[in-house]
């Protein structure tokens, strides 16, 4: 089959999905005689409508999703590795335990989304919309966050060393047990997240707003601070309040009265 009656074939097999009430895509796959396993991966299905349609455990390695609809589908164990999936719908999805490595996710949307132990390792998801995501255990090393929404996103537990969390939005999102470590929070929104047991040794925190954050037992060991501000947080001690002080934080207490800067030469 050559690529444009593949091409053909699909279309078809998406009218089909569409015209029908099952969302079992697997079953009108087997009837159009294509194989989940292989012949979707690297295909084209950008703009496609998949809306609530039963995808778990499909490849769709390198596939092209530019601009699909994925809402509510069911992407359990799937393979979306190296996949564009760019300006894509994928609120409320399940992709739990997926494959998203190295893929363009840049400008999605996945609020809602549950990507529970999901590899995001090297993706790009710059500028997408993670509010209400649920991402516990979830592997995002090496991934590029600038200016990405997680507002209220669950990352209990989240691997994410060497991350790029530039400008990123974490308001009230739980980073319990997360690995941070050497990631960028450069500009980031932390207000009122919690980060109990969050490792963020080596991150760079630099005019990041952490105001209301929770941070006991959190490991500020070599972090950089520099214009970082906080004020009201539980978990830390006045100990650490002039340790931060001296790397350059700014404190703010209740009465929005900021707190003296101190450098190591003061």
């Amino acid at each position: 089959m050559s690529d444009e009656e593949f091409r053909l074939e699909v279309q078809d097999l998406i009218q089909r999905f569409m015209g029908t009430e099952t969302k079992d895509f697997f079953e009108l796959s087997k009837l159009a005689g294509l194989n989940t396993a292989e012949d979707f991966a690297g295909a084209d299905l950008s703009g496609v409508n998949l809306s609530g349609a039963n995808l778990s455990s499909i490849n769709l390695k390198g596939t092209n999703l530019f601009g699909a609809n994925l809402r509510g589908a069911n992407l359990f164990k799937a393979n979306l590795s190296g996949a564009n999936l760019f300006g894509s719908n994928l609120s409320d999805a399940n992709l739990s335990d997926a494959n998203l490595s190295n893929a363009n996710l840049s400008g999605a949307n996945l609020s809602r989304a549950l990507l529970s132990s999901t590899n995001l390792s090297g993706a790009l998801l710059s500028g997408t919309n993670l509010t209400n995501a649920i991402l516990s255990n979830a592997i995002l090393s090496n991934a590029i966050l600038s200016n990405a929404v997680l507002s209220e996103a669950n990352l209990f537990g989240a691997k994410l060393d060497n991350v790029n969390l530039f400008g990123a939005i974490l308001s009230r999102s739980i980073l319990s047990y997360t690995q941070l470590s050497s990631g960028n929070l450069t500009y980031a929104n932390m207000g009122y997240s919690n980060t109990t047991y969050a490792n963020l040794s080596k991150a760079n925190l630099s005019y990041a707003h952490l105001n209301g954050v929770n941070l006991s037992n959190a490991n500020l060991s070599d972090t950089t601070v520099d214009k970082a501000r906080f004020g009201d947080n539980v978990g830390i001690s006045e100990e650490m309040k002039l340790d931060l002080k001296q790397r350059g934080a700014i404190f703010q207490d209740a009465n929005n009265d900021h707190s003296m800067l101190l450098t190591r030469s003061s």
